[in-house]
């Protein structure tokens, strides 16, 4: 469990640090606010991609001839892990190919929610999402591509306003099949 009144009181002292007053009017509440916005913001932190994989993974019968499921431009956020800084206007793309069963298409986006709530590298979090993804669908076939923007190299640093970040996580089938990887990257920007 994510505790509260410790990173209250450690928002306190990165205020101090920077030389803020944490008792003037402006900044009375920030740690307490800080504290539940990371609970908020980090509560993928609580659960296994195994527990997460259990919490989505209500399966139903597949329709005979089943082809390819995707869903494009699943907006989701997360934060570096090296910087505590924001990875924004992030969209991912998730296919599977059912073995037998499939999920409801919400839960593929709840799962991408939740594995994005976490401090994350973005390559792990497209592996991350992959990894949920067959095991809550039952399948080896499945592809993630995510394009976001790091604000860890837009506000600081080289501060490239346009830099766009790419990643692809491909099993099964997808490693090798031009034609799914095609039909998960389209459109990705």
């Amino acid at each position: 469990m994510i505790d509260q009144k410790a990173i209250e009181e450690h928002i306190r002292g990165i205020l101090l640090a920077l030389g803020e007053d944490p008792d003037r009017e402006g900044l009375l509440e920030t740690p307490a606010r800080v504290a539940r916005m990371y609970a908020e913001v980090f509560d993928g932190i609580n659960y296994t991609n195994h527990e997460t994989a259990e919490l989505f993974g209500k399966k139903f019968d597949a329709p005979k001839n089943a082809g390819p499921v995707v869903v494009r431009d699943i907006e989701v956020f997360s934060y570096c892990e090296h910087h505590l800084a924001l990875m924004y206007d992030m969209s991912v793309n998730v296919a599977y190919v059912p073995h037998g069963k499939v999920i409801g298409l919400s839960k593929i986006a709840r799962i991408c929610d939740m594995a994005a709530k976490r401090l994350q590298l973005q390559e792990r979090l497209g592996s991350d999402i992959a990894e949920i993804m067959t095991e809550a669908t039952g399948s080896p076939d499945v592809g993630v591509v995510i394009a976001g923007t790091h604000s860890c190299m837009t506000a600081r640093g080289i501060r490239n306003a346009s830099a766009r970040t790419v990643t692809q996580t491909f099993c099964g089938r997808f490693l090798d099949d031009w034609n799914l990887q095609r039909l998960i990257s389209e459109g990705v920007k």
